[in-house]
């Protein structure tokens, strides 16, 4: 790769993960680049992240033949975008305001290792006026938009004002800052509930609440003050009016030094949860050609109106009737951006770069295409349950690659096996994207790389992405910023098993069953090999019966013996059974018509892959193949996953099932009296001390994540016996913080 460390690599400890970037995060689909590769823009650039948007940054610039330099924390050491790079600069602790914030290091970087200019990717640093203002005094240059644009854009209240001046549609709201919890109570008022709150310098969903009363107002002016000045370092809010049932959509602009700006087809981003978005696509059901065209020229009035260049972001809200409203603008590159590339054929960070370098779009607006249908789905590392943070290493990881060049995926993450997910930073995974050429393609697409996504060591919310995909509501494109919450009321709780995916599941666990029951049978036997990597075994037994019993946690569409327990027949198809290879089976659930199944599944792999060859038979309607992942093996029976949830079923004879049913079930632990840590964290503030009388819902401890805080509150109504944390503690995933008592 022709690496090239500087004195400052020697900070870094090399991995032997080195050499894996290259075929990682390929797509097939091309992206418009320079007519020649030797038009250089600039020698070497530093790259102002870390994670996956930091080697997103550095595979445009190896295209292009720039050198570059990360920037790593001590807790980042070992990343991959520090492998990636050709040098890599400590900046700091782990804490972000010591590093990854840390602008005189930064700068410090950048003069010593002679970079020439620096990407900021998202987040931290990217639309921070002043640290575009010192890589100017510094003699770099930054690949974004000028200072006047940015500082202009960047404040949510500046830009409303400025967005009203050149003629776009805005929110009614209170242009300025509220001052206090009364002042947002009078404006709260005044406008008209629901409001919502938000950080003025925010973004990405942190420093934001909805109110719907006085006492939501009171709650969440705190929070969103307390998280807008922890992430962004500016406490400073802004109140408008909620508009409810809305679409988030939002136009990609681009736009040079020369006076041109063109606007990209829209993202629909009204997936969300907490305001963070989950799934996007492009383009939206929504926008007709007219409000298409609409939208994007508001979008570039705007932009020229404060002199903007480089890649920038215009959101908005979208109402029922197309009528759209200016929500904000990002000065930054979007962590969506990927679907934009793959319906448009640009690549937005080349664009930024030339653009950062002095040339000219390389398109006009009547050149834009679009083609086809893309959607991102943001894998994280999480309990999608509680939406909480996860951390921990990453013992087996494995992204989904396309399979053919109609099944279009592109993963780009910035880790890979072994990696660890820790409490300092965003708990992203990945960005999954997949494309098609119509939106059936890309959604059947997203699903296939879902089910063939291995992420095994931390909790992660594959199962909620997996889950919308099959939604109704979702497959029709009618979706609201709201979707989540209507569609899953009293949370997500997994996937819901029906009569037909309960079949598919049983029918994977009785024939994995029998596959590790022929591979037990043949540790003491002579290999008989017939190829590389392939064991050929001559069975002795080829029939097996079981009784399957799924966990009597997992929710069903409809309680019935079948969805709870199904008695299977398996037979081997065949005298020969051959491993890493296919091998087919007939299966029988509760004394049906046999079915033949084609098995494709290597032992040492927790991918599964079933092929149902007589899909028209009513028992078992599923879809023509499915992929299940072995997880784990279980004392009787083992763990799958399945829709991209987790069961834990039960593989019995007829005696141990009759046996199982005078088990009692252990009680569960009485946890009333304490209050847990629901998360892995820091606390921020005590609200109670060891003594004081509290009420059911009282707030006792505010706990950060990831730079989201959670309110933690009173389970009922007591005396606070004992605290076992103090205010900046760190705390763990289950860790008690305080006992109550009656």
């Amino acid at each position: 790769m022709g690496l090239g460390f500087s004195s400052f690599r020697a900070t870094a400890r090399l991995s032997p993960l080195r050499a894996t970037w290259t075929t990682r995060h390929s797509t097939r689909r091309s992206f418009h680049v320079s007519s020649s590769y030797a038009e250089q823009y600039f020698n070497k650039i530093l790259v102002a992240n870390r994670g996956e948007i930091a080697c997103r940054v550095m595979r445009t610039a190896k295209k292009l033949g720039i050198k570059t330099v990360a920037i790593y924390s001590d807790a980042d050491v070992n990343s991959l975008h520090v492998q990636m790079a050709d040098e890599a600069v400590n900046v700091g602790p782990a804490p972000t305001s010591q590093s990854y914030l840390n602008m005189d290091r930064i700068i410090q970087a950048v003069k010593d290792t002679g970079a020439q200019a620096v990407h900021p990717g998202y987040g931290f640093l990217s639309e921070n006026a002043a640290f575009v203002g010192a890589l100017e005094k510094a003699g770099a240059t930054f690949i974004g938009p000028g200072v006047e644009a940015m500082a202009a854009m960047g404040d949510k209240i500046q830009s409303k004002i400025i967005a009203g001046q050149a003629g776009v549609n805005i929110i009614p709201g209170f242009n300025g800052v509220v001052r206090d919890t009364d002042h947002a109570l009078e404006i709260s008022r005044d406008i008209g509930y629901p409001v919502m709150i938000k950080a003025s310098a925010g973004g990405g969903g942190k420093g934001m609440r909805i109110a719907h009363n006085d006492q939501e107002v009171i709650d969440g002016f705190k929070l969103a003050s307390t998280e807008s000045q922890s992430s962004f370092g500016d406490s400073r809010l802004l109140i408008e009016k909620f508009i409810e049932e809305p679409r988030h959509i939002e136009i990609q602009i681009l736009a040079d030094k020369h006076g041109n700006t063109l606007y990209l087809p829209e993202r629909e981003c009204s997936i969300q949860r907490r305001n963070q978005k989950v799934i996007e696509e492009a383009p939206s059901t929504k926008l007709d050609p007219a409000t298409r065209k609409a939208m994007g020229e508001q979008a570039v009035s705007l932009a020229k109106g404060v002199n903007y260049s480089s890649a920038g972001t215009v959101e908005f809200l979208v109402d029922a009737h197309r009528n759209f409203y200016f929500l904000e603008m990002n000065t930054r590159l979007q962590v969506e951006h990927p679907i934009t590339e793959y319906i448009t054929g640009i690549d937005l960070v080349e664009e930024m770069i030339r653009v950062a370098a002095g040339r000219p779009l390389k398109l006009t607006q009547p050149e834009v295409p679009l083609k086809g249908w893309a959607i991102e789905s943001r894998v994280y590392a999480e309990d999608p349950e509680k939406y909480l943070p996860s951390i921990g290493t990453l013992r087996k990881y494995q992204e989904p690659r396309s399979q053919t060049p109609l099944n279009e995926i592109r993963c780009d993450s910035g880790i890979v096996e072994g990696s660890e997910i820790s409490i300092h930073y965003d708990p992203m995974i990945s960005k999954l994207c997949s494309y098609g050429l119509n939106r059936t393609e890309a959604i059947a697409n997203m699903k296939w790389a879902l089910d063939n996504y291995v992420i095994q060591g931390v909790t992660h919310n594959i199962p909620l992405l997996r889950d919308v995909l099959d939604q109704p509501d979702f497959q029709a494109g009618a979706l609201t910023t709201n979707f989540l919450a209507e569609h899953y009321p009293n949370g997500f709780r997994g996937h819901r098993l029906t009569a037909a995916t309960w079949n598919e599941l049983a029918t994977g666990a009785a024939v994995v069953h029998a596959i590790r029951q022929i591979r037990n049978a043949t540790l003491d036997r002579e290999d008989h090999r017939t190829g590389p990597g392939e064991l050929t075994y001559y069975p002795a037994l080829r029939e097996w019966s079981a009784l399957v019993r799924r966990p009597t946690s997992a929710t069903t569409e409809g309680e019935s013996a079948q969805t709870t327990e199904a008695s299977i027949h398996v037979a081997l198809q065949g005298d020969v059974f051959v491993y890493n290879a296919t091998n087919q089976f007939t299966v029988s659930i509760n004394g049906g018509t046999p079915q033949r199944v084609a098995v494709e599944w290597a032992i040492e792999s927790p991918l599964i892959r079933l092929r149902f060859l007589d899909v028209a038979s009513p028992e078992i309607a599923v879809p023509a193949e499915i992929t299940l992942q072995y997880l784990s093996t279980l004392p009787l029976g083992m763990r799958l996953q399945h829709y991209g949830t987790h069961f834990d079923l039960s593989i019995l004879s007829e005696t141990q099932s009759q046996l199982q049913r005078f088990m009692k079930e252990k009680a569960p632990l009485d946890l009333s009296k304490v209050v847990l840590s629901p998360m892995p964290g820091r606390v921020v503030s005590l609200n109670v001390k060891e003594g004081d009388v509290i009420a059911e819902g009282e707030e006792l401890v505010v706990v950060e994540a990831m730079k989201m805080q959670n309110v933690l509150r009173a389970p009922k109504a007591g005396k606070v016996k004992t605290i076992h944390v103090a205010a900046n503690d760190t705390v763990g995933a289950d860790d008690i913080i305080m006992e109550l008592e009656d």
